[in-house]
């Protein structure tokens, strides 16, 4: 049987590719000493701080699981071609960007009462942004083990070293991967929480801090947040571009 790829499609396989290469490769020494410069300013941020991102993830790892808050109310169109889904995945990152960033003003303008508020609130709108993607890539969020894949794309774009590769590895073979996963949410082999917390906390704690500063903050907030999102739109689209183009 004789395939017929579009241009739009080689092009997007080509641009996911070269993606892949990227996050397959070995952190360069300034990257190493970075981490650990990040590690020692980690100790100097209040734990309030951290207890409110510890609690943030929590909860949208439980509220991802359970599929109660992110559920899309959108309907799945499988009828539109992969170029029609991938324009329709960046029109919505571009709406959840601008939402990001104007959340980052003004929680950022506020201090760091409000530069806390903003750990919840930017979890929402990165987690309600994947659902809504998966939604125009035709993937069902509510079949369980597709939130799943979207916790892992999540882990993904907010890792770094080792666990990178590894985790790039398993949403390369998804597939395969999924089959030994749990089908329910109540099984305890579902989500290691704890681990995912720490290296997302340990991921985006320097730069948060600096968005608790009040007034500066404001400009933090809003260079954060929209960093933040074009790394897991990034992510979301060549993880889906993994599962739907054929590589060989």
């Amino acid at each position: 049987m004789i395939v017929i790829v579009s241009l739009y499609e080689q092009e997007a396989k080509e641009e996911m590719l070269r993606w892949k290469r990227k996050l397959g490769k070995s952190p360069s020494m300034t990257g190493r000493y970075a981490k650990k410069w990040q590690k020692k300013m980690n100790t100097y941020i209040p734990e309030k701080v951290h207890s409110v991102i510890t609690g943030s993830v929590r909860h949208m790892v439980q509220a991802t699981l359970t599929g109660s808050e992110y559920i899309s109310k959108k309907e799945l169109d499988l009828t539109t071609t992969f170029q029609e889904r991938e324009e329709d995945a960046k029109e919505l990152f571009r709406a959840y960007k601008n939402t990001a960033i104007a959340e980052g003003v003004g929680t950022g303008a506020g201090g760091i009462l409000l530069g806390m508020a903003d750990f919840p609130l930017l979890l929402s709108i990165k987690m309600k942004y994947l659902f809504d993607t998966a939604i125009a890539y035709g993937y069902d969020c509510r079949e369980f083990q597709e939130r799943l894949f979207l916790l892992t794309v999540f882990q993904l774009a907010f890792s770094e070293g080792e666990e990178r590769v590894k985790l790039l590895e398993r949403v390369e073979n998804w597939e395969d991967y999924a089959k030994q996963l749990p089908k329910d949410p109540d099984d305890p082999l579902t989500m290691d929480w704890k681990a995912f917390q720490l290296s997302y906390r340990d991921f985006i704690d320097l730069p948060k801090l600096l968005q608790l500063i009040p007034g500066f903050g404001a400009i933090v907030g809003a260079a954060v947040n929209s960093h933040f999102l074009d790394l897991l739109k990034t992510t979301a689209m060549n993880s889906y571009r993994m599962r739907m183009i054929k590589t060989s």
